[in-house]
């Protein structure tokens, strides 16, 4: 089993839950802009269809390699439904997501990679209040893991469901770690800063060669509300007001990644960053060895087996503040959310696309394998193919 699954079992503890649950709602909250109810929905159907016919949309935003995992689950679905065509819209990002919808086009059901758009959406129906249906399907919602349970609605309105989760941690590189004598991933910032200066080699020039870590604010995953849980830094009070300004880890981040920074040298450091190709691509800084760290997600287990299968590398929980030690192994928790567009002109049956994503066991362990992303029902994490073989991320 891969290390990256450990972090993310070890991301349900109670002081990650609590880092994670804060900025899901934070970022809900900042997404509250466009007002509005979405109007009344028309109810549905007493009882679900017992036959499946027509012809359904589904727009994500996968593409290449992981475009193909999903359009493996809709063949599935298909073939469950021989009277079900499934047209599919890959590569389509959450700009392209919303112009779609807000213009009425043929959009049923859709797949987000952030969580940042469920206030917005839920608040002005651009995805559709699910009630009704999970509430007439007798659709069990303990089996979603808590904090994916709380990011998948907004002020009582569940909008929508979730498509798998992600969780975050440290990537490093273990045959430039063993040439800078360097035998354990470091477990706090300090540790961090200080095998990443030794890590960092510079060329004739001046400029850096291979950067150790990448502190820069922006950089690929390098996001404030992944790096929060690092220092316990938290996003809203009581009353639900913002603690960016004035929570003390917020300010213990902020002032280690400066101080960092200007070691490295902060013009070299923006070179270097400048210079860097997409995280995504076959060019990504950690697989071709030029950096030997990296905070990133559980699916880069499956592109590093895709693109750079050679790099001996392990992960490990991502450090936190020497004074917040008690929080290490946790670490942010979020993942990509699906919902039925309001213009959705066959709602029945992009529910029932929905409801194969997302709480399918088989579908949501095949994407999970696939996708190389966490599952979100509880179910999926014992099952087994006909064979006997646990499929599950935590085998």
């Amino acid at each position: 089993m891969e290390e990256a699954v450990r972090i993310t079992l070890r991301a349900r503890t109670r002081a990650a839950a609590v880092a994670v649950v804060a900025g899901a709602a934070a970022l809900a909250l900042s997404g509250c802009g466009s007002g509005g109810d979405g109007g009344a929905q028309t109810p549905i159907a007493s009882a679900a269809p017992s036959h499946l016919a027509g012809t359904v949309s589904l727009w994500h935003f996968f593409s290449d390699r992981e475009a193909k995992v999903i359009q493996g689950v809709v063949d599935d679905f298909e073939k469950a439904n021989p009277d079900v065509k499934v047209v599919v819209h890959s590569g389509q990002d959450d700009e392209k997501l919303r112009k779609a919808i807000a213009a009425g086009n043929d959009v049923d059901v859709a797949v987000s990679y952030s969580t940042d758009i469920v206030g917005n959406f839920c608040q002005s129906g651009a995805f559709q209040d699910l009630a009704q249906y999970l509430q007439r399907d007798k659709v069990d919602l303990d089996q979603l893991l808590p904090t994916v349970r709380s990011y998948t609605e907004f002020d009582g309105t569940r909008c929508a469901m979730p498509v798998l989760a992600d969780a975050y941690g440290l990537y490093y590189n273990k045959s430039l770690l063993a040439k800078a004598g360097i035998t354990t991933p470091p477990k706090t910032l300090d540790e961090l800063e200080a095998d990443a200066l030794k890590l960092t080699t510079y060329n004739a020039d001046g400029s850096i060669k291979t950067l150790g870590f990448n502190p820069w604010m922006g950089y690929q995953e390098m996001a404030p509300a992944h790096l929060a849980p690092a220092t316990g830094a938290k996003w809203l009070d009581e009353d639900g007001k913002s603690l960016v300004g004035s929570d003390p880890g917020w300010k213990e981040l902020i002032e280690w990644q400066k101080a960092f920074a200007e070691k490295i040298g902060t013009d070299k450091l923006k070179k270097f960053t400048a210079a860097s190709a997409d995280e995504f691509s076959a060019q990504n800084d950690f697989e071709i060895g030029r950096v030997a760290m990296n905070l990133d997600g559980e699916w880069r287990v499956a592109f590093m087996k895709d693109q750079a299968p050679k790099v001996d590398y392990g992960t490990a929980p991502f450090p936190t503040g020497s004074d917040h030690t008690d929080l290490y192994g946790g670490g942010y928790l979020t993942g990509n959310i699906g919902g039925i567009a309001k213009g959705s002109k066959n709602p029945e049956l992009a529910w029932a696309l929905l409801k194969y994503l997302t709480v399918d066991t088989d579908a949501v362990v095949k994407l999970a394998n696939g996708l190389q992303n966490v599952p979100t029902i509880t179910s999926a994490y014992d099952s087994r193919t006909s064979c006997g073989t646990r499929t599950s991320r935590r085998s």
